[in-house]
């Protein structure tokens, strides 16, 4: 049996996602590294996958026993990186250690004390400070009014990271 090493993939634009599933409905085993992240889609705030490393994947390949002519004709697939003629070879550890890291919680969008600019309403164009989220669609914000700090709720939309 020979050895089967780590290769790096380039995808299309936005199209790493679909790339990873067609190879992995072909039988090939694909490391797509990706973390979830929270943003804002019409005016909810919603968790989205995002590739750790845009336009690339790893697959995981015999240069023996494996059929690599399908990889280049795969949707989403670009090409198979080389360096050369020869492709390009990951380390099998380097792998090991990205499957270690990859966050299974989310990243989220606004943090406690994230400055944010008002966009509509009444307090339009003021600052404020994130405090915390109500629900999906609202936020909680500290607004310095009256020389005082108040707390302001407000819909999650009309909102921005200053």
């Amino acid at each position: 049996m020979s050895e089967r090493s780590w290769y790096v993939i380039q995808c299309k634009a936005r199209e790493s996602f679909r790339a990873t599933e067609h190879l992995q409905n072909q039988g090939f085993e694909v490391f797509h590294p990706f973390i979830q992240v929270e943003k804002i889609r019409q005016g909810k705030l919603t968790l989205m996958d995002e590739p750790l490393f845009p336009y690339y994947l790893f697959i995981h390949l015999s240069d023996v026993t494996d059929n690599w002519r399908p990889i280049r004709s795969t949707r989403g697939v670009l090409k198979l990186l080389t360096f050369g003629n020869q492709p390009l070879q990951v380390d099998e550890q380097l792998i090991d250690q990205l499957r270690q890291r990859v966050q299974p919680e989310p990243e989220h969008l606004l943090k406690a004390g994230d400055p944010l600019l008002i966009e509509e309403g009444p307090f339009k164009g003021l600052k404020a400070i994130f405090e915390c989220h109500k629900g999906e669609e609202r936020v909680i914000l500290l607004l310095d009014l009256l020389q005082k700090q108040q707390r302001v709720e407000l819909p999650l939309s009309v909102v921005r990271p200053a």
